[in-house]
């Protein structure tokens, strides 16, 4: 008898299948005396928001296209299956199947997640603190049996533990249905509440419940309260008029209020309900006023304020009471420091701990509020990532943090913010080994043509030579403020353990070094982020880290954005492209204002409808406009047909005029998940199938297989 594993499979023939090229379609649109040709447009469902909901609805012509560059992508792809099936078994061996988190305390009881042994998703759980009986809440791998999609979004406890509000998409497209679930009996009440954004909380009565609700335009925009029992309909309690502000809901640590945040990119505004008042209204902290950033917290009726007020850059901390919330009450705590950027506060009945970055490096730091004494949690290694949990108690002197780097797998601490003493609670379990010792991590600094330094932090095996012989995978991404962390990805050691260099260039439109960091790659300095990747790739081959041709360039949403400029501004640096729901299609979507983000993302890249100058920078560096007949390296693009953040025929577009247009003949992937939206496949497992396609195509673009 043959043996038919994953190493000895029977040869099959292989179907090739040609790349299919979408029909032209003219159609034109005109701004400012300027017409834009979109031959693609018809790939734009005109009924998306059905699909969202229903993704039978989609029209069978974009349909056909859509499964016929999924049918070319699986047959060139084809030959790595064995591949694909190795580096899955790679991945999967890393993680710790039957996991859990470590219990958080709230009162009498400790709540948690864990896996089980090949399941898929998550189980919430708690259990008693003086027992170790495990109670099982909710259990993702039974409510996801015959469904192609689920995720939970929001799963929050009531304060009296005797009921859990949860909330879950079985689309992708980030419409969560929100349910109620007595936990004595294990079962959901009746109510069914729809489109939701998956964000919950409760009152203090743990009767009445607040949550956020999409309008038309998949725009979380109404907050309304539910009470256990009610038949009558919900109350809305806050409407949000702007369509560029997008509303979310928690409550202060305290537990006093419910707090309502309105916020677009660089604005935002707080309202406050007393969460002991099932009928109290929302009252406003702050008016917003544009640019004006704050976050806030809440002790003994006082507020403490994380706020970028009167050009405080970089962030600074004031204090005012509850009763004279408006800005010229505020008093200040934590003055300004330029080139530290204070990213979170929490606070505590005695502590105020804050999150900050400088010099590209985040700590903690904790103040003691009688004394008035600071001190930060110290941690040696040159480049390293930090999470900071609040947990669900105030009254408390333990904070819990996460520390890793790329060599590093996580660990889990709770801290005693009197004694400064720090205890280990888990470390990441990697089952099928892992030695820190085997790899090096580094952080060097990329020259910009406009004498700025990038930072790019590196990973790579103890082994590998650097002699610009070995591959490069560099990943980058460069919008809306978010830095990306030097933490610990297991996934990546099956690139790195097969010569790989793994890099992240923290390009200017994050805010790796300040605020001014990400200022400089936003609006009108937006192709910084462009240039800097570039530097960074020149950099590294000028180093002798890699050469050109040898780097494979990895980037997802805006970072999708960031691989289609670079591929149309320097295509010969790199071997392949990897961009993962990709936002290229700039110009058409920030002229859409019937689309979810469109609004709110205004602020980043300009509001083409209004001005010419947004209109003709934007139209610059967009990278379906900037197509050109040249060369482009090997490109693997993937989408998610219900995804509301980068539509599915941004990337579909992008990829049609690519392959009219370009003059070699690399491979151009389109793969489209039609069951999934921006995250793509939901299971764990299931996800790790995506991530060994990317590694597979890295792997054969390079031309290590």
């Amino acid at each position: 008898m043959t043996d038919q594993g994953a190493g000895n499979k029977p040869n099959r023939p292989r179907i090739q299948v040609a790349p299919p090229f979408a029909e032209i379609r003219p159609h034109s649109s005109s701004h400012h005396g300027r017409t834009i040709e979109d031959p693609y447009h018809w790939l734009r469902a005109d009924n998306w928001q059905d699909v969202m909901t229903d993704p039978s609805e989609l029209n069978g012509d974009i349909r056909a296209y859509l499964e016929a560059e999924n049918e070319h992508t699986e047959a060139a792809l084809a030959p790595t299956e064995e591949l694909q099936e190795t580096l899955f078994a790679e991945l999967k061996g890393r993680i710790k199947q039957d996991d859990s988190t470590v219990p958080q305390q709230d009162g009498p009881w400790s709540y948690y997640v864990s896996y089980i042994e090949n399941g898929e998703h998550p189980r919430f759980c708690r259990k008693l603190n003086d027992s170790d009986e495990e109670i099982l809440l909710l259990d993702g791998n039974a409510l996801s049996e015959g469904r192609a999609y689920f995720q939970f979004g929001g799963v929050s406890h009531s304060p009296d533990h005797n009921y859990i509000a949860w909330t879950m998409d079985d689309k992708g497209s980030e419409y969560y249905t929100l349910y109620i679930r007595d936990i004595a009996s294990g079962y959901d009440f009746e109510t069914r509440i729809e489109k939701t954004t998956g964000n919950v909380c409760w009152g203090a009565d743990s009767r009445t419940l607040y949550y956020v609700r999409r309008d038309d335009n998949h725009r979380p925009a109404f907050v309304y309260r539910h009470a256990l029992g009610q038949k009558t309909e919900d109350e809305l309690i806050y409407q949000e008029p702007d369509p560029g502000f997008f509303v979310n809901i928690g409550t202060t640590q305290s537990n006093k209020y419910v707090a309502i945040n309105a916020s677009g990119h660089e604005t935002s505004e707080w309202h406050l309900i007393d969460a002991n008042d099932p009928n109290g209204t929302p009252s406003c902290v702050a008016r917003r006023e544009t640019g004006h950033e704050y976050e806030l917290e809440e002790r003994h009726g006082e507020l403490y304020i994380l706020t970028n007020h009167d050009g405080a850059e970089d962030f600074k901390i004031v204090t005012t009471s509850i009763d004279a919330t408006s800005p010229e009450n505020w008093q200040p705590l934590i003055e300004h420091k330029p080139g530290r950027l204070i990213i979170d506060i929490t606070l505590f009945e005695n502590y105020l701990v804050r999150l900050e970055r400088e010099e590209g490096l985040p700590r903690i730091v904790i103040r003691a509020l009688e004394t008035a004494e600071e001190h930060a949690i110290e941690f040696d290694e040159e480049a390293y990532s930090l999470g900071l949990a609040s947990g669900y108690e105030f009254n408390t002197k333990s904070i819990r943090f996460t520390y890793s780097s790329m060599t590093t797998p996580a660990e889990v601490y709770d801290y005693d913010m009197e004694t400064r003493e720090r205890t280990l609670r888990k470390t990441q379990e990697i089952p099928s080994g892992h030695n820190k010792n085997d790899y090096v991590t580094r952080r060097v600094y990329a020259p910009t043509k406009d004498d700025e330094l990038v930072p790019i932090t590196l990973l790579y095996h103890k082994r590998t030579r650097l002699d610009g012989e070995a591959p490069l995978f560099l990943y980058g991404y460069g919008s809306y403020g978010i830095s990306m962390p030097a933490g610990f990805y297991a996934n990546h050691l099956s690139l790195v353990d097969r010569g790989f260099i793994y890099a992240i260039a923290h390009v200017r439109g994050g805010k790796e070094k300040g605020y001014n960091w990400y200022k400089h790659g936003k609006m009108e300095h937006k192709e910084n982020s462009f240039n800097d990747f570039i530097a960074a790739a020149n950099y590294l081959i000028d180093q002798e880290f890699t050469s050109a041709r040898q780097i494979v360039a990895h980037g997802g949403s805006a970072g999708g954005m960031l691989m289609g400029a670079v591929a149309n501004m320097a295509p010969e640096i790199f071997a392949g492209i990897i961009a993962e729901v990709p936002f290229v299609d700039v110009l058409n979507t920030m002229l859409d204002d019937t689309l979810p983000l469109t609004p709110p993302e205004w602020p980043e890249w300009g509001n083409p409808i209004t001005s010419e100058e947004a209109y003709l920078r934007i139209q610059s560096y967009s990278p379906y406009e900037n197509v050109k007949a040249q060369d482009y390296p090997s490109m693997l693009v993937v989408a998610g047909l219900t995804d509301p953040r980068v539509t599915y025929w941004e990337p579909a577009k992008w990829v049609a005029r690519l392959r009219a247009v370009k003059t070699d003949k690399n491979p151009l992937y389109l793969k489209t998940n039609m069951e999934a939206g921006h995250g793509g496949a939901s299971g764990r497992f299931d996800h790790l199938k995506e991530v060994a396609l990317t590694q597979a195509f890295a792997l054969k673009a390079a031309k290590l297989i």
